[in-house]
């Protein structure tokens, strides 16, 4: 059995927190890179070159690439030869939220009671932590901020097994179309088909960690993510929802095995702030 101390995992929520927010991940700066060779469209060029100049920036003067600094969305994997001692995993999660909102000026933007007061918890707490029990005597942390504009426009839908593949396509090109200029193109989107109402939504959130361009090792999700890009960039929506070539610079599709009565269906669109950091214990 091997102890991770409560402050470790502090420290290590903190770095990762600061540094999803300053830095964009290399694979998502050559993404837009890329997109800024394709995109036909002057103005989707000119949003790209502001977009890539952006993460530059950020990146060097350390300070946040964009204002939403999200929901802190946290992904622990960790070893069942771990034990955590001097404190709680949960804790340790929310004391390093909390030290990094505060001491990295990023923006708070958590509130309690979500329908009446509306409080600010004026440091980002609670995180939406989601854990996961894997072999081994390691923990990885991934932290993915999330804003509120491209998560306002994700779905989730429980179609008919009928409904099949077209059914499915339809659903997730419809949710892009509506999602529009204000989930911020160029999108990444991830998608999960299978499991039941709330892990379809989980699938489709993990979905959004894997790198840009990396398709799936599933054959069946691997053609669908082919497909889904190609269709998703003939909307036609553009960098920023200008218009233009580029609408999304990757689609990640997760499967998971259903119910015979069910086909659930979850659209997680992420902004061009593709945000993550992983930091390992």
């Amino acid at each position: 059995m091997r102890e991770v101390y409560y402050g470790d995992i502090v420290r290590a929520v903190k770095e990762a927190a600061i540094k999803a927010n300053y830095e964009l991940p290399e694979d998502v700066v050559h993404a837009f890179e890329s997109a800024l060779e394709k995109e036909r469209s002057q103005i989707g060029k000119e949003v790209l070159r502001q977009i890539l100049t952006n993460a530059q920036a950020s990146k060097e003067e350390q300070m946040a690439y964009c204002q939403d600094t999200g929901v802190a969305v946290v992904f622990v994997e960790i070893g069942q030869d771990v034990h955590i001692t001097g404190g709680s995993l949960v804790d340790a999660i929310n004391e390093g939220v909390r030290q990094a909102y505060t001491d990295g000026y990023l923006r708070a933007s958590m509130v309690y009671d979500p329908v009446f007061e509306r409080k600010n918890t004026k440091d980002n707490t609670p995180a939406v932590i989601h854990t996961f029990l894997v072999s081994g005597d390691r923990v990885k942390i991934t932290f993915a901020p999330k804003g509120a504009g491209s998560e306002n426009t994700s779905r989730l839908a429980m179609l008919k097994p009928a409904d099949g593949w077209e059914g499915v396509k339809k659903f997730i090109l419809e949710t892009v179309k509506l999602a529009g200029p204000n989930a911020c193109p160029p999108l990444t989107v991830g998608v999960g088909i299978g499991g039941n109402f709330e892990y379809c939504a989980l699938l489709s959130k993990k979905a959004l960690l894997r790198k840009t361009g990396e398709r799936s090792q599933n054959p069946i999700a691997r053609r669908m993510e082919e497909e889904l890009i190609e269709d998703i960039n003939k909307l036609g929506l553009g960098p920023m929802g200008f218009g233009g070539t580029v609408t999304a610079v990757d689609v990640r599709v997760e499967l998971y095995p259903c119910h015979i009565a069910s086909l659930p269906v979850a659209v997680n669109i992420q902004c061009h702030a593709a945000r993550h950091a992983e930091i390992e214990l």
